[in-house]
């Protein structure tokens, strides 16, 4: 009987702790609070060098929607302007490896952060990127599929035209209500592959498939709160959209190192 209830307790454990899978940890709002103290406190700690990844991606959101209206393709701001604050994850890697680094208490300088940056096109990061690309490329496609079927006749050869049409009128509406309700799903299906999964491929040598599965597991068992954290990300990225990207260079920063030490929380740090 004893050796039966050995058997038993030690199958249980091997079969809790799944040896090579990562293991998930149960988060709260204390966890998602905790996390905005440390990752703000990191922004403090080295404001140039975190700024500075906050200036080049707002400098890139700039350059993008002035091409957009340099070529006319005025229908692509509003799902441009969505789909930007998704791929803010890859303009977070070098802040995830200063947090990495603080937490560590490890000197760092800027070709030490560089260098990382660099290398992670040699790893796995390469394949999430053709991922969210490819989520990407899927939402413009539906944007552009729906604004054909619902404004078929709408002209939008300036950007006041454009907002009066999508803003202004019945077709706009609908067009703008199919939209989101897409736009969200996709959101919130690229936002579960990758919350955890960025600062997991950096900080860990694993493929990029158990990266995004646990990511996966990570919303699946803390829906309420990353719900939540998905929602601050969301408003408070867009809210920095307004002053022509340049609240991005603060907001970005403290949101990427945020997001290390979430994920420090989130998920069971390997052993050793």
């Amino acid at each position: 009987m004893a050796s039966k209830t050995v058997n038993s307790t030690q199958h249980s454990k091997l079969t809790r702790k799944q040896p090579g899978r990562p293991v998930v940890n149960k988060v709260t709002a204390y966890d998602i609070t905790a996390s905005l103290k440390a990752g703000f406190s990191d922004f403090l700690a080295r404001p140039i060098m975190s700024g500075f990844f906050g200036l080049f991606y707002a400098l890139f959101g700039i350059l993008f929607v002035w091409c957009l209206f340099g070529i006319g393709e005025i229908w692509m701001v509003i799902p441009a302007a969505i789909a930007f604050p998704l791929v803010a994850p890859f303009a977070a890697a070098g802040l995830y490896e200063m947090s990495r680094r603080l937490q560590n208490a490890e000197s760092f300088g800027w070709s030490d952060i560089l260098t990382v940056m660099a290398h992670q096109r040699k790893r796995e990061m390469g394949w999430m990127a053709f991922v969210t690309l490819f989520i990407l490329w899927v939402w413009f496609y539906q944007f552009r599929t729906v604004l054909v079927v619902v404004l078929q006749n709408a002209s939008f050869s300036d950007l006041e035209g454009f907002v009066n049409t999508v803003f202004f009128t019945a077709e706009g509406w609908t067009f703008l209500v199919i939209g989101t309700c897409v736009g969200a799903f996709l959101s919130a299906v690229l936002f579960s592959v990758t919350v955890v999964a960025m600062p997991m491929l950096l900080d860990r040598d694993i493929d990029f498939i158990t990266a995004m599965l646990t990511s996966l597991r990570v919303v699946q068992e803390n829906p309420a709160v990353m719900l939540g954290w998905a929602a601050i990300i969301t408003v408070t990225m867009l809210l920095s959209l307004a002053p022509a990207f340049l609240g991005l260079i603060f907001t970005l920063p403290i949101l990427g190192h945020t997001t290390w030490h979430l994920y420090q929380r989130a998920v069971l740090p390997t052993e050793g």
